[in-house]
């Protein structure tokens, strides 16, 4: 008897993750505390390395709901410019409303693929960058290729992924755990997915292939910091669109049962009253030469 095997369809990929990012929004929006203090260090090393300053114009990409845009728009000042895009129009909506509740103006949104921002008409930006959106995907060559193309001579990209999955247990262990259930095989190399850009050589070869040159990544270490390991779930059930794409195909008891046996493995972060999840960030850079 032949299997039938599953062949990876992106447009259908790209339609799952618009529909769950509209819908995690407003959670990932108020989630956004954690992340300032979870993914702070990470952006902050990644916009320095990006040298934007006083006047910089700069492209963000998968912004979401855009606490990263803000960081770079108070860089850059009034005098700067900083364009936020998103395929989830739902999410991007948080981007809009966080910078006029800061009573920032250089702030503008744009709903759009990430793959295809190289099709933006504007001026050249000084810097180009995607915090945790680029291994999201599935053509991440065009992705690529199209910010360096957005890019005036001498700009610069900044991209965070995470590392590799066995340095990330707050993530991986609920991906592991949801693919044991749903029998879902691993992912082939260059699909989508959280860890697809985990190893830092696969990282600097992706940016080195579109173009970009003198190329580094760094390490960080990013624990994710809560009360508990029911907090973390909670968390994650609400704002974490690639978990709840791998659940898609469970009934809705064994999805409760999938999150119940992640929250179990989760305990094993807990430590004197409080959740540590093991978490480090790949931060990559790389210049536009010419």
């Amino acid at each position: 008897m032949t299997v039938a095997t599953k062949v990876f369809d992106p447009a259908a990929f790209k339609q799952t993750t618009r529909r769950q990012w509209d819908e995690a929004a407003d959670a990932w929006n108020r989630w956004t505390p954690l992340l300032d203090r979870w993914l702070g260090p990470s952006t902050e090393l990644m916009l320095d390395k990006m040298g934007l300053t006083e006047g910089s114009r700069v492209l963000d990409v998968a912004a979401g709901a855009g606490s990263q845009t803000l960081n770079a728009a108070k860089r850059v000042g009034p005098s700067g410019h900083v364009l936020a895009t998103d395929l989830s129009a739902g999410i991007l909506k948080h981007a809009k409303a966080n910078a006029d509740l800061a009573g920032i103006a250089h702030i503008k949104t744009q709903v759009l693929d990430g793959e295809d921002v190289g099709g933006i008409e504007a001026e050249p930006f000084d810097g180009v960058m995607s915090r945790v959106g680029l291994i999201y995907f599935p053509d991440q060559h065009k992705a690529l290729t199209g910010m360096r193309a957005q890019l005036r001579v001498g700009g610069r990209i900044g991209a965070i992924t995470y590392a590799e999955a066995d340095r990330n247990g707050f993530f991986s262990v609920p991906v592991g755990i949801i693919r044991r259930r749903a029998e879902l095989p691993a992912p082939l190399p260059g699909q989508p997915g959280p860890f697809s850009l985990g190893d830092p050589d696969v990282l600097a070869g992706r940016l080195r292939d579109a173009g970009f040159t003198g190329v580094e990544i760094e390490r960080v270490a990013a624990p994710v910091l809560l009360g508990s390991a029911q907090e973390c779930l909670q968390f994650e059930m609400e704002s974490f669109g690639a978990l709840h794409q791998m659940l898609a195909g469970l009934t809705a008891p064994e999805q409760d049962d999938a999150w119940d046996e992640i929250e179990e493995a989760l305990r094993a972060f807990e430590k004197d009253g409080r959740f540590e999840g093991p978490c480090e960030m790949l931060v990559a850079t790389g210049t536009k030469a010419a």
